[in-house]
């Protein structure tokens, strides 16, 4: 009884280990990519979520010198236009709850994250990484920070997907 106690126990470490290992292990995407929204890119068909910001959502619009903009729009275009400088490579340790990879994301050595939050088309988000950043474009009044807009999770609190 002894023998099968210490194989049924070495069987559970095992598994242990196993499970362990494929849950830290990172994926890494590589390749061209473009703008699915301000913060969602596509690599071959992989939607990709840029990992510590948020970007309006793509109908959004935002406000700014008394007019509405499509800020949305805008981040996404920022973004399709910084992909435009050639592959993208991302490093995903995680996934959103829609299992999108959540990406730490370059192009050339750009953080595509920090550039979205510097030209104020994105805020930083679930964390502190980019905060410095978004102080940055606040202060400068860049983008979103140039007027008033809802903060992307409350907009989309009030507009949900369709399921």
């Amino acid at each position: 009884m002894r023998l099968f106690d210490i194989l049924r126990a070495a069987i559970i470490l095992a598994v242990l280990a196993a499970a362990v290992e494929m849950l830290s292990r990172s994926e890494h995407l590589e390749g061209r990519a473009e703008a699915v929204d301000g913060d969602t890119l596509d690599i071959a068909g992989t939607h990709v979520r840029l990992a510590g910001i948020d970007a309006p959502e793509l109908r959004q619009t935002c406000e700014r010198d008394g007019r509405l903009w499509r800020c949305g729009e805008a981040a996404r275009e920022a973004l399709d236009e910084a992909l435009a400088a050639g592959p993208v490579s991302c490093r995903a340790e995680k996934r959103d709850k829609y299992r999108r990879p959540l990406g730490f994301c370059t192009v050339g050595g750009t953080d595509l994250s920090a550039l979205m939050v510097q030209k104020g088309l994105a805020v930083a988000y679930l964390g502190k990484a980019y905060q410095r950043d978004e102080a940055e474009a606040r202060a400068a009044r860049r983008g979103l920070w140039a007027g008033t807009f809802q903060p992307p999770a409350d907009y989309r609190a009030e507009h949900p997907r369709a399921p």
